[in-house]
């Protein structure tokens, strides 16, 4: 039987893969995962999937042809998340620019080295817009804004943007504690857009370390999961909420 979600990179499940595997495992999800090093074949393919995962998967792995067939399942009301990392987007190594997965996130992505990296606070910021949205709301983004420590620099065209990361420079911590600083970077952190019947989604930072930074740990409560074959994790209960939203949007399962 073809489980519903098709989840292709992040190394493999003994390693930064375990941060989704064990978040899909936890809500119920079915998925079929392929690590990093393998390339995508057609019969991974052969029958329809909800979701396809691409997160530090590099497009060198899936042939033109069969990128163009996840094209046209989205078309159809498939969904398409891109995850953010090394070999996502541009990165260094993921050349998605110009290919036809590529094309359709909504993106303007960089012909070269799109890595940015911040060792001084970089906040995961909501759009006005994302409010309401299924993926974003009920979550503390003015409150209680989670940190990153990368990201993929990309420039939203059709694509609406929800997340923004906001970077900041010169912090001092003043004699009483306060923390001051200047922006000095507002990029894109998610976005969103639908293709045809289906829904396509850029998540611009990593899920799992060194990326994700904070954002692992956001919340007032812990959550652990795991999925089969993979090491457990723990992680803030308000980031596991994020990522339950988001597949679920993606995936057209919200109701």
């Amino acid at each position: 039987m073809t489980a519903d979600i098709l989840y292709c990179g992040d190394t493999d499940l003994s390693g930064a893969a375990c941060y989704l595997a064990g978040l899909m495992t936890h809500a119920g999800w079915s998925f079929d995962y392929l690590p990093s090093h393998m390339p995508l074949t057609s019969q991974q393919l052969a029958a329809p999937r909800r979701l396809y995962i691409f997160s530090d998967y590099p497009a060198a792995q899936v042939q033109p042809e069969l990128q163009q067939q996840i094209v046209e399942q989205v078309t159809l009301g498939a969904g398409l998340l891109m995850i953010g990392g090394w070999e996502s987007f541009h990165g260094l190594g993921g050349d998605w620019d110009g290919t036809p997965i590529g094309k359709i996130l909504g993106l303007q992505i960089s012909t070269g080295d799109d890595r940015r990296n911040s060792s001084s606070p970089a906040l995961l910021t909501a759009e006005v817009a994302a409010g309401t949205h299924p993926i974003t709301q009920g979550l503390p983004w003015t409150a209680s804004p989670p940190t990153v420590g990368g990201w993929n620099l990309v420039q939203p065209t059709t694509a609406q943007p929800l997340l923004t990361i906001r970077q900041f420079g010169d912090c001092r911590v003043s004699a009483d504690g306060l923390l001051t600083g200047r922006q000095l970077a507002a990029d894109c952190g998610l976005a969103v857009q639908s293709h045809g019947q289906g829904r396509v989604v850029s998540f611009l930072s990593d899920i799992a370390p060194h990326w994700v930074g904070g954002f692992v740990d956001w919340g007032e409560q812990r959550v652990t999961a795991q999925a089969p074959g993979a090491p457990a994790i723990e992680v803030g209960n308000w980031y596991a909420q994020f990522w339950w939203q988001l597949l679920n949007w993606s995936a057209r399962a919200e109701s």
